[in-house]
């Protein structure tokens, strides 16, 4: 599968930190600082196009979040296969100190996963299972 990218003078191209890992890695293209509680749109200026059948979802840096609880507001963010926009990054600020974004730094991961497409039939019922509408802590502890 070829993803292509497009990017703006002095940003990153995603790339992959090591062997079998499954996202890329995004960088900021600005320097933004966010407080406690805030939330901010950090720009990667990367652009892609993906092939259909295809999606790229944005998700948090996992040492971002436990380090300074900087996390993806909307993860995973969905890029679909025919939006050709830059990537932004909607960063939200879960610690108590505020975090400097710094231009060209880590802020995200781009994960590339295969879409189905649902056949969408309307019933007036559902087959039953053994779940049925359990849900939101119905299995226990």
């Amino acid at each position: 599968m070829k993803m292509l990218i497009k990017k703006d003078d002095g940003a990153v191209v995603p790339s992959y930190a090591h062997e079998g890992d499954a996202g890329m890695d995004l960088y900021s293209t600005e320097e933004v600082l966010i407080k406690p509680g805030e939330r901010r749109m950090v720009g990667t200026g990367i652009r892609i196009a993906l092939p259909i059948g295809f999606e790229a979802q944005v998700r948090p840096k996992s040492g971002l979040a436990l380090k300074h609880g900087l996390t993806v507001l909307n993860t995973p963010g969905t890029i679909d296969a025919g939006y050709r926009g830059e990537i932004g990054v909607i960063l939200i600020n879960l610690g108590s100190e505020p975090y400097l974004v710094e231009k060209n730094r880590k802020i995200a991961q781009l994960v590339v996963k295969r879409v189905e497409k649902a056949d969408v039939e309307v019933v007036d019922e559902l087959p039953s299972s053994k779940r049925q509408e359990g849900g939101f802590g119905s299995t226990g502890v």
